[in-house]
C-alpha cells in the first residue's frame, strides 16, 4: 500500500484554469499513465456522491415519498472517500465535485472537504447542492477548502419552485446563494433543469438573475433519469430555443464551446456581469469530449451518467486492496467506457438508478 502522506506533483495532462499543470504521479515519484478510454478520452473530472438522501423531492428526480435509502454501512466513509480520491488524483484526476442526493445533509461534509483539500492544493474542488443549507454551511465549507458551488434552482417563481421541488424553499435557496457569494465560493453556477410546459418560460428571467447576481446560469435539457420513469421526449426544450429567447432580449457573445465541459457558455454582449450556459445533453450530445467518471455513495464506479453497468470499488476497498489494485480496477473500467448515451436512439435503455442515486 502507498504511504498515507500527501501526494506530490499529481495531475492530468489537461490543465484546470488557475491551477498548476503536473503529470500524474505516485508518491514515490514514478509517473502513471492517465486514465484513457478506448476512444482516447482522458478522465480528469470526478464526481463523488457522498450520500443518496435528499431534503427535496424534485418531480423530475424522485417520488414525493422519497426512495429506499441506503443503510449507513453501505455508504462510503470519509476515510474511504479520501482514499479513493487520493488514488484517482494520482492517476490524473484534476477536478472533484461532491454531489448527492443532497451532499449538505451529510453531517461530516466539511471534514470530507478538508480531507480532499489536503490531498492536493491544486485540485479543483466544488460542490453541487440545492442550496437549502448553504446559509449556515457556506462559511465552514469555504474554510475547509471548497473552491466553488453549483446551486440547483429550477424556478424563480415561489409557487412553481414549490411545485417542482415539493418544498416551499425558494427564499432559503436564494439566501444560500448570497451566503455562498459572501463566503467567496465563486464562480457560482446555477443549474436549471428545463421542462417543456413547466418552466421553459423563465429563461429570460434566469438570464436576469445571472446579470444581477454575477453568476453563471446553466440551462440543462430534461433527461431520462427520474425514478418514476415519466420522462417524455416531447418535454425536452432544445437549448438552441432557450438561447434564441435570451439573445432576443439580452444579446449574447460566445465565451467558449463546451470542449470537455458540458456547457456551451456565453457572456452578455453589453458587458453586464454574469454568464449563461447551455447543457444540451439530449439534442446536442457532447459524449465525444466527455472527461468524467462518477463514484456513487455506495462506492460504485460509473464511467457514464447513463451507464447500465457499474464497477464495485467498495468491496475491494474494504477487503485489503492496495492503491495499485484500486487503480487497476478503475483503469480497466475507464478503458471500456462506451462511446455515448444514445438517448435519441431507438435502442436507448435507461439506467437502473435515478439521478439522486447516481450523483449529479
Amino acid at each position: 500500500m502507498l504511504p498515507a502522506g500527501r501526494l506530490v506533483r499529481q495531475g492530468a495532462p489537461a490543465a484546470v484554469p488557475g491551477k498548476a499543470e503536473c503529470p500524474p504521479m505516485w508518491n514515490d515519484g514514478s509517473v502513471r499513465d492517465p486514465l484513457v478510454d478506448r476512444f482516447g478520452r482522458v478522465a480528469t473530472d470526478l464526481r463523488v456522491s457522498v450520500i443518496d438522501r435528499c431534503n427535496f423531492r424534485c418531480t423530475y428526480c424522485m417520488p414525493a415519498e422519497g426512495l429506499p435509502w441506503l443503510d449507513r454501512e453501505e455508504i462510503l466513509t470519509a476515510d474511504e472517500i479520501e482514499r479513493l480520491v487520493r488514488t484517482l488524483v494520482a492517476s490524473g484526476i484534476r477536478e472533484v465535485k461532491l454531489t448527492g442526493g443532497e451532499p449538505t445533509v451529510r453531517p461530516d461534509l466539511p471534514d470530507i472537504v478538508a480531507r480532499l483539500r489536503g490531498i492536493d492544493d491544486a485540485l479543483e474542488l466544488s460542490l453541487t447542492t440545492n442550496g437549502y443549507l448553504l446559509d449556515r454551511l457556506a462559511g465552514p465549507l469555504a474554510e475547509a477548502g471548497l473552491d466553488r458551488v453549483t446551486i440547483s434552482c429550477d424556478s424563480l417563481l415561489r409557487h412553481r419552485f414549490a411545485e417542482m421541488t415539493r418544498r416551499d424553499a425558494l427564499g432559503r435557496v436564494l439566501s444560500g446563494l448570497r451566503s455562498a457569494a459572501t463566503a467567496g465560493l465563486r464562480p457560482i453556477k446555477v443549474n436549471c433543469v428545463v421542462i417543456g410546459g413547466t418552466n421553459d418560460d423563465e429563461a429570460v428571467g434566469f438570464a436576469g438573475l445571472a446579470r444581477e447576481a454575477d453568476v453563471e446560469v446553466r440551462f440543462i435539457e430534461y433527461m431520462p433519469l427520474d425514478a418514476e420513469r415519466r420522462w417524455e421526449r416531447d418535454k425536452v426544450v432544445p437549448s438552441a430555443v432557450l438561447r434564441d429567447r435570451i439573445n432576443a432580449v439580452h444579446p449574447l457573445a460566445t465565451v467558449n464551446g463546451h470542449g470537455p465541459q458540458p456547457a456551451t457558455t456565453f457572456r452578455f454582449a453589453d458587458g453586464a456581469p454574469g454568464r449563461v450556459g447551455f447543457i444540451a445533453s439530449v439534442t446536442e450530445p457532447f459524449c465525444e469530449t466527455c472527461n468524467r467518471i462518477r463514484i456513487t455513495a455506495d462506492g460504485q464506479l460509473r464511467t457514464c451518467l447513463f451507464s447500465l453497468d457499474e464497477t464495485d470499488l467498495r468491496t475491494p476497498l474494504r477487503s485489503g486492496a492496495t492503491d495499485e489494485d484500486l487503480d487497476a480496477v478503475v483503469r480497466e473500467a475507464v478503458g471500456e467506457k462506451w462511446a455515448g448515451h444514445r438517448i435519441d436512439h431507438p435502442d436507448f435503455v435507461r439506467p437502473g438508478r435515478s439521478m439522486s442515486m447516481i450523483g449529479g
